[in-house]
């Protein structure tokens, strides 16, 4: 869902390109980007960050691990890094791509990124769309591409049409890209609940009685 345009939202990212990293810059930091924490650890990004409430959530979380929330809408960018930014706790370990997800294998080397989350991504229901959903083809070679292998995928949706979809595409991709765990219903398990962290949007749908549907794989 796209935001409406905010006045503030370019002013603002100017103001704090150290947290909020533009597209060429993120390009210029392909197979640097340990430079831009503090600690060199792990880096998992989610493609799709809309308002950030779980790249913030994770990042909380997992001070040992280090985030990057891509999303390309202005205005949800600024909302994410304007939370993160006003957040009571310090995040060293996240920072913010204003940018395409088209595009991840040109901001990142082969293995510098261990996991990729995709959460309550655009359904782009259209059959003529079906090239900008993020688990269309060449979006899992991109992910593959900056993945080690081994490295995990993780989607989550309450959409089932994108879900059906999304699991024919991983098939699709072959035995390069295995499956490690399918939940049809994950607020009804207890045990795959206990490290969940919500977005905006899987709060909303499950308070509504909607099933969220989770699917987890590796590359190899």
């Amino acid at each position: 869902m796209r935001l409406r345009n905010k006045k503030w939202a370019g002013p603002w990212l100017e103001a704090h390109a150290d947290l909020v990293i533009n597209q060429q810059t993120a390009t210029d930091l392909k197979g640097k980007w340990e430079t831009v924490f503090p600690v060199a650890q792990p880096i998992q990004i989610e493609v799709g960050t809309g308002k950030g409430r779980f790249i913030i959530g994770m990042a909380k979380k997992y001070p040992n691990i280090n985030f990057i929330g891509m999303e390309i809408q202005e205005a949800a960018v600024a909302v994410a890094g304007r939370m993160a930014d006003e957040d009571e706790a310090a995040l060293p370990n996240l920072k913010f791509i204003y940018g395409d997800g088209a595009g991840v294998d040109t901001y990142f080397e082969k293995g510098e990124v261990s996991k990729v989350f995709l959460n309550f991504s655009d359904p782009w229901p259209k059959s003529r769309h079906e090239s900008r959903r993020l688990t269309y083809k060449s979006f899992l070679a991109g992910y593959q591409a900056i993945l080690p292998d081994g490295g995990e995928l993780e989607f989550k949706t309450d959409n089932r049409g994108l879900f059906e979809y999304s699991l024919y595409s991983f098939n699709q991709f072959g035995m390069n890209f295995l499956p490690d765990g399918i939940s049809l219903d994950l607020h009804a398990d207890a045990d795959k609940m206990i490290d969940n962290v919500e977005t905006e949007y899987e709060e909303k749908f499950s308070e509504r009685g909607f099933p969220i549907y989770k699917f987890i794989g590796s590359f190899k």
